[in-house]
């Protein structure tokens, strides 16, 4: 039998610290293709503890961070792109990003770049076999053929790299902050969004006196909500230390979602802040619609949605307009297929970079040694993205960010 399940206790220094199920798993039937022990005791942050502190006793040690992961690849199990949707897996924080990590883990986005690197290879070796003798040129016929077989590969790649912004938003998701002048509302209007009561609401101005950040599902968009202490002149030395990490906040917002009470003439504040996010990616919201409306909004190149925070009014309105802002058409199943990270991206730039090089080179009739310098470095630019062309500091870059062990 390859696998067997064992029952025992975990004995340290004489006594019994738990009962507990050990699997034996034997390889290559296992998870990194090598012989594995998985030990399952009970529950509770202690027993699990003492159980490991005796393993690590008896020779056994902590595993680096993604080394299980590494491993697996190291072991032909899982090529680098299926080793990446891994850590995508355990990090995902809505459906559509699970579903984008399960499609890449099963190899979808790795069989087309096999497949596009192999025609490269194919390529490359009618280029060198030409180059081997230079008695005979490439026909003009032959020539014009595989610069069309090149221009494939370069719409491939164009196809993917379209992809990158919206494969990088399922990832980390969209840093969103919620700015406005003190009590506006932007609590409220940040618990509403995350539907539960995170920010603490009160009709004292500056009651927030520190950044807020809670990620939500917007529309399947993973959405990082940060909510801001008001941008005003602080009263204290704590609400000036609030506002300034606001400022920071600000710096590193992809989306801004500037509140304002609708129950108050514009004040100055108000007009200072419009003029400042005037160049972002923004949508104004109008609060306390509920109450008669005081507020005139001056001609804005923005989104503008009335809510109402104390009923929800408006919210599924600001979702919908918030999607429409981040998210670049439908949200399709065969886009998760293929949705690149930023290693991808940055691998697959260079690999068409090359290849637009390559085809230049052939119109023109240049060097066939040219030719298949330029070539070679859009394979091996391609073959970066599953890992037929890496470097240990690039494994190290990968896993060093996963979790330990994984």
């Amino acid at each position: 039998l390859t696998h067997t399940i064992h029952y025992g206790r975990v004995v340290r220094r004489g006594e019994t610290v738990d009962e507990v199920l050990a699997a034996v798993l034997r390889a290559p039937r296992t998870f990194t293709r090598e012989d594995t022990v998985e030990i399952s005791c009970h529950g509770g942050l202690l027993p699990a503890r003492l159980v490991l502190d005796t393993v690590l006793e008896n020779g056994a040690r902590l595993a680096e961070p993604g080394e299980f992961t590494r491993r697996a690849f190291l072991n032909g199990r899982l090529d680098l792109a299926q080793a990446e949707a891994v850590a995508d897996l355990i990090h995902s924080r809505t459906e559509l990003a699970l579903a984008a990590a399960n499609e890449q883990l099963a190899g979808k986005l790795s069989q087309r770049i096999n497949q596009r690197r192999d025609e490269g290879m194919k390529t490359l070796a009618h280029v060198e076999a030409h180059i081997d003798c230079p008695d005979e040129d490439i026909a003009p016929e032959t020539r014009a053929q595989l610069v069309r077989r090149l221009e494939d590969g370069a719409a491939f790649m164009d196809e993917l790299l379209r992809t990158a912004n919206e494969g990088q938003i399922l990832r980390r998701g969209i840093r969103t902050a919620i700015v406005g002048r003190p009590n506006a509302g932007k609590s409220s209007l940040l618990n509403q969004l995350l539907g539960h009561d995170r920010a603490i609401v009160s009709p004292i101005a500056g009651t927030t006196r520190d950044t807020i950040e809670e990620t939500a599902n917007i529309r399947g968009i993973p959405v990082v909500f940060i909510d801001t202490a008001g941008l005003r002149e602080g009263r204290d030395v704590i609400e000036v230390e609030g506002i300034r990490r606001s400022r920071a906040t600000l710096a590193k917002a992809e989306l801004i979602l500037h509140v304002l009470d609708a129950s108050e003439p514009m004040s100055r504040d108000d007009e200072l802040y419009l003029a400042e996010f005037a160049g972002r990616k923004r949508i104004l919201v109008r609060n306390k619609t509920d109450l008669p409306v005081e507020l005139e909004l001056p001609p804005v190149t923005a989104a503008v949605v009335d809510v109402c925070c104390v009923n929800g009014r408006g919210m599924e309105t600001l979702k919908d307009s918030i999607k429409a802002l981040v998210w670049a058409g439908k949200l399709e199943a065969g886009m998760l297929q293929v949705m690149i990270n930023a290693r991808h991206q940055e691998a697959l730039g260079r690999a068409r970079t090359a290849v637009l090089t390559t085809i230049a080179a052939l119109r023109a009739d240049e060097s066939l040694e040219l030719v298949a310098l330029d070539l070679r470095i859009a394979v091996n630019a391609v073959g970066e993205i599953v890992g037929k062309t890496s470097t240990e500091d690039l494994l190290d870059s990968i896993f060093s960010q996963f979790c330990l062990g994984k």
